[in-house]
C-alpha cells in the first residue's frame, strides 16, 4: 500500500464546493490503494482577516496570542474536510498539529519543526481513515501552540511526507504548475514540466509565491518528489525533483520578484574581527532572517554593511540595530523601506556565461537602476526601487526568452 500526502492551499478550500472537490481527490487516492494524509490551509483569506481583526485590537499583538488566533483558521478547514469525506461515505479524522505530535521550538509566529511523531497517524491509517492535518502549526515542548510562518502549510506537508516516507507529495493550488515567472504579472510566462530542488528553493526565497522555501528544504533533504498542480483542473502539473543532467542545458529556469523587503545600511562600522559577527548574532537571536549581505571597507579602518530583511520584521530589526549603534558607535544607519528584488535562477548558470550581462543590459535599457547585486551559484539578484519592480520582472523575463 502506498503513502501519499495531499496539500490544499487556501484558494483550493475557499468554499464548501471546493472542499467537497478536494475531498473527492483524497477519496480517489484512497480507493487507488493509498494511505492518505491531507494537509490544509485556512479557507481563502481567513488568515488575512484574522490579522486585520487583531490590528483593530492592538498595533502590537503578542506573538503567542497571534499564534493562538491564526491557528483557528486551519482548524475550521480540517473539520469541514472531515465532514465532507464522511458525508461521501468514507472514514476520516481531523487533527491539529499538536494532536499529531508536530513539535517545534518556542519561536512564536516563525517556529521551526524539531520532531514529528507518527504513532497517531499510523493508528488512524490502520483504522482505515483518511487523516486530515491542520497545516502551519504545531506545539513546543511545553505544549504551547506555535505557527511556522505565513505560507508554511507547505512545510507541514513536506515534513509529514518525509517522516512518513510518502511516495510523493502533491501540492494543490490555484495555478496549474510552476511558471518561468508569475503569470499574473507576466502573461507570456511558460509552465515548466520540472524544476530542481535548488532552483525551486531559490525561486521560493526570491519571491515566487507557489511554494514555501522551508518546504523545499525538507523535500531536498529527504528526496521527496513534489507535484504542483491545479485543484480545479486535470492539467499536468510541475514536478520538483532532484537535479538531472538535462536541466543544465537550460540557461535560466525562471525570474522572480520580491516586494516585501526592507534594506538596512550601516555606515562607520569598526573594521575589526567580531563586529559583524556580533551584529548578526544579535539579529539572529530575535529570529530575524536576513539576506543580501554586503560589506565594503573604506581603507581607513571603517566599513559599511548592508542587508535585507522582510518588511514584517522591520520594527524588531530597527530596535536591534538602534541598540547595536550605541554599542559599536555606528556613524549612520539608513533604512530603505520598501525595496524590491528581481532575480534570475537556473542551474545552467554553472556551465554557461553571459547571464549577468544579459540581465544588466535588460535593466539598463529599461532605465531601471540597480542599487546592489548579490549572487549564488545558480542565482543573480538585483536590489531595485519598488516602483521599478513590475517593469524589471517583465524586461528580464523577455531578455532570456522565457
Amino acid at each position: 500500500m502506498g503513502m501519499v500526502v495531499l496539500k490544499f492551499g487556501g484558494t483550493s478550500v475557499a468554499t464548501a464546493d471546493l472542499i467537497r472537490m478536494a475531498a473527492q481527490k483524497a477519496i480517489k487516492a484512497k480507493i487507488d490503494g493509498n494511505r492518505v494524509v491531507i494537509v490544509v490551509s485556512a479557507m481563502g483569506k481567513t488568515t488575512d482577516k484574522l490579522l486585520a481583526l487583531s490590528g483593530e485590537i492592538t498595533d502590537k499583538p503578542q506573538r503567542r496570542e497571534l499564534d493562538m488566533l491564526l491557528t483557528t483558521g486551519e482548524q475550521v478547514t480540517i473539520s469541514l474536510m472531515a465532514m465532507a469525506i464522511k458525508a461521501a461515505g468514507h472514514e476520516a479524522i481531523s487533527l491539529t498539529g499538536g494532536q499529531i505530535g508536530l513539535i517545534t521550538d518556542a519561536a512564536h509566529t516563525k517556529a521551526r519543526i524539531k520532531e514529528i511523531k507518527t504513532d497517531r497517524i499510523d493508528q488512524e491509517h490502520k483504522d482505515g481513515k483518511i487523516v486530515i492535518v491542520a497545516g502551519f502549526q504545531g506545539v513546543d515542548i511545553e505544549g504551547e501552540i506555535t505557527t511556522l510562518g505565513r505560507g508554511a502549510s507547505d512545510t507541514t506537508a513536506l515534513a509529514l511526507a518525509a517522516v512518513l516516507k510518502a511516495d510523493h507529495c502533491t501540492i494543490y493550488t490555484d495555478v496549474d504548475g510552476i511558471y518561468t515567472a508569475d503569470p499574473r504579472m507576466v502573461p507570456h510566462a511558460k509552465k515548466l514540466n520540472s524544476i530542481s530542488y535548488d532552483e525551486m528553493l531559490e525561486m521560493a526565497s526570491m519571491g515566487a509565491g507557489i511554494m514555501h522555501n522551508r518546504a523545499i528544504e525538507f523535500a531536498k533533504k529527504y528526496n521527496v518528489e513534489i507535484l504542483v498542480r491545479s485543484s480545479v483542473t486535470e492539467a499536468e502539473g510541475t514536478w520538483i525533483t532532484k537535479e538531472v543532467e538535462q536541466m543544465e542545458s537550460i540557461l535560466v529556469s525562471g525570474v522572480a520578484l520580491r516586494k516585501d523587503l526592507a534594506q538596512f545600511v550601516l555606515y562607520g562600522l569598526p573594521n575589526k574581527p567580531g563586529i559583524v559577527a556580533s551584529i548578526f548574532s544579535a539579529i539572529s537571536e530575535q529570529n530575524i532572517i536576513v539576506d543580501d549581505i554586503i560589506q565594503n571597507n573604506d581603507g581607513e579602518g571603517l566599513a559599511a554593511c548592508s542587508f535585507t530583511a522582510e518588511h514584517a520584521d522591520l520594527a524588531e530589526c530597527k530596535l536591534v540595530i538602534a541598540q547595536l549603534a550605541k554599542e559599536h558607535n555606528i556613524d549612520k544607519i539608513i533604512c530603505k523601506d520598501p525595496i524590491s528584488k528581481v532575480s534570475v535562477v537556473g542551474v545552467g548558470m554553472r556551465s554557461h556565461s553571459g547571464v549577468a550581462n544579459t540581465m544588466f543590459n535588460a535593466l539598463a535599457a529599461a532605465k531601471v537602476n540597480i542599487n546592489s547585486i548579490t549572487t549564488s551559484e545558480i542565482r543573480i539578484s538585483c536590489i531595485i526601487d519598488p516602483n521599478d519592480g513590475d517593469l524589471a520582472l517583465k524586461v528580464v523575463h523577455k531578455a532570456f526568452d522565457l
